[in-house]
């Protein structure tokens, strides 16, 4: 069972979304791996991992996170995203 699923409406092209996707992970320090239509990322937040996956359809981005920290709070994942992917 993953720990969070979510979905983050977008405007503009999957291209544009995946590229603001690719930017977001990997200026965390993070590791990205995937296309427009879909892929997985992790990254690291005091030593723990945040690991999940996205699918691209139409303009939705819906996102899973298969793995994260005890404390951090699933609505705090999504609304760091959700600002930096709107």
């Amino acid at each position: 069972m993953s720990a969070c699923n979510f979905n983050v409406t977008f405007k503009g092209s999957a291209e544009d979304i995946f590229k603001k996707t690719k930017t977001t992970v990997e200026g965390q320090g993070g590791t990205f791996d995937g296309n427009i239509s879909g892929g997985t990322f992790n990254v690291s937040l005091m030593s723990n991992t945040i690991s999940g996956s996205y699918v691209v359809v139409g303009n939705e981005l819906q996102i899973t996170i298969e793995s994260k920290p005890v404390f951090l709070p699933c609505n705090a994942i999504q609304s760091f995203l959700s600002s930096k992917l709107s």
